[in-house]
């Protein structure tokens, strides 16, 4: 029974089989997604090997980590030899590798294009089931001094209040803005709504000389810029 038991786990594989040991010995580098996630697992099931069971699960995702990432733990344990705690490991480690990417962004902090508003932005909203509208405060140098969700909605769309975005735009000596906010549904262009709330927050933060830079729509692969199609 004992041999049955533990004959797929990676401790008992051949050292070159081993993730781990690749690892130390070759570097993070050279192991294949599928070899990553199994040491967050350890052992498979009995009928397959970590490994073996890792590239079945990404296979069910078109080997695409950002949507292994979406995958629920519930839905991560209907895969056999997957249990509570290994789908909890795998969901928070891809968890944190989403919270990476937002902060290397950020640490970029200045903003010199509707690109880097997207590199910024998508990590935080583009893989959102619902919609986001989230405001970027610049200073005079474009840098960014904050950025805040203003609201959260349904996938119908959000409310925006205008006084709010201007009365935090003044408290932290903001000179212009960056709106932002997703479209779950992947398309990128604006509706009517978009159009109209852009408007009036630009006209209402003339009066203040703070300026609206752009407003970026963000899908998971792709964003819309007010500025580069010139409508804003």
């Amino acid at each position: 029974m004992q041999e049955k038991s533990t004959s797929f786990s990676i401790k008992n594989w051949s050292q070159d089989d081993q993730p781990r040991e690749k690892l130390l010995h070759k570097g993070k580098g050279a192991l294949s997604d599928a070899e990553l996630v199994a040491i967050l697992i350890g052992t498979g099931s009995r009928e397959e090997s970590a490994v073996a069971l890792c590239k079945r699960i990404l296979a069910s995702v078109d080997n695409n980590l950002s949507e292994l990432g979406k995958l629920s733990v519930k839905q991560l344990m209907a895969f056999k030899g997957i249990g509570e705690a290994k789908a909890i490991s795998i969901s928070a480690a891809l968890e944190l590798g989403r919270r990476r990417r937002g902060e290397e962004a950020l640490q970029k902090k200045q903003i010199t294009s509707s690109h880097s508003v997207f590199e910024m932005m998508q990590p935080v909203i583009g893989e959102l089931q619902h919609e986001e509208f989230w405001i970027i405060y610049l200073n005079n140098s474009n840098k960014v001094i904050q950025k805040n969700q203003l609201s959260k909605g349904g996938i119908t769309g959000t409310l925006v209040d205008v006084r709010l975005v201007l009365k935090q735009a003044l408290e932290v000596g903001a000179t212009s803005l960056i709106l932002s906010h997703n479209h779950p549904s992947g398309t990128l262009k604006p509706s009517e709504a978009d159009k109209q709330i852009t408007n009036k927050l630009k006209v209402a933060a003339q009066s203040l000389d703070i300026k609206v830079l752009d407003h970026v729509i963000i899908t998971e692969k792709a964003y819309f810029s007010f500025a580069d199609e010139a409508i804003l």
